[in-house]
């Protein structure tokens, strides 16, 4: 049973202090508006840590994209000079 209540304890000590960090963080906004400020936040760290396994793959996807549309570029900039000339 002691395990049970320090446990409760430890937890509720836990819980105090992260209140306490979200009070600092609140700073200027007022409490009833720091859900409309952290909540945007938890859900962009909730799909960072989602999507965490697939962020090499999409950046390498990036990089291919960006070079293909280079390479479309220059393919047109020649084409564009001659009808500016």
């Amino acid at each position: 049973m002691t395990t049970d209540a320090s446990s409760t304890t430890n937890f509720s000590q836990v819980a105090a202090y992260i209140w306490s960090l979200a009070d600092l963080l609140r700073g200027d906004f007022k409490q009833s508006q720091y859900g409309r400020v952290i909540l945007p936040f938890t859900i962009l760290r909730r799909l960072e840590c989602v999507l965490e396994p697939r962020k090499a793959g999409v950046l390498a996807q990036v990089e291919k994209l960006a070079a293909m549309t280079q390479l479309e570029e220059t393919r047109r900039a020649p084409s564009a000079r001659a009808r500016c000339s």
